[in-house]
C-alpha cells in the first residue's frame, strides 16, 4: 500500500489554498526557472537532506514533476522517511498547466 496519495489538479487547488504544503517541484532547473506553481520549491539533494534531517514531518508536502511519475518516486521517499501527508501531482506541471486557469 502507498504511503503517499496521487491528487488530482482539482484536488490540488483545493490543498494550496487550504492546508498550504510545501509544494516541491522535482524538474530540472531550466524548467523550473521557465516556469513553476506559485511558491514551488526546486529539489536538488541538499534540500531532500535537509528535509530529512531538519523538515517538519507532520507539514503535508505537494511534488511535482513533468508528468506524474518521478514525482511518485520522491513522494514515496519522503513517506518512508517519515512524513506523514505526501501528495504527488497527477500529470504532474504538463498537467497543470494545461487544466488549471488562474484564480482557480
Amino acid at each position: 500500500m502507498k504511503k503517499y496519495k496521487t491528487i488530482s489538479i482539482s484536488d490540488s487547488v483545493s490543498l494550496i489554498n487550504g492546508i498550504k504544503p510545501m509544494i516541491l517541484d522535482c524538474r530540472d532547473m531550466k524548467d523550473y526557472r521557465t516556469g513553476h506553481l506559485d511558491d514551488a520549491i526546486h529539489v536538488h539533494e541538499g534540500l531532500k537532506e535537509s528535509l530529512i534531517k531538519r523538515g517538519d514531518k507532520q507539514r503535508p508536502l505537494l511534488i511535482y514533476c513533468y508528468y506524474g511519475h518521478a514525482s511518485e518516486h520522491l513522494a514515496e521517499f519522503f513517506s518512508d522517511f517519515g512524513f506523514k501527508h505526501v501528495y504527488s501531482l497527477e500529470g504532474g506541471y504538463s498537467s497543470w498547466k494545461e487544466n488549471h486557469q488562474p484564480g482557480d
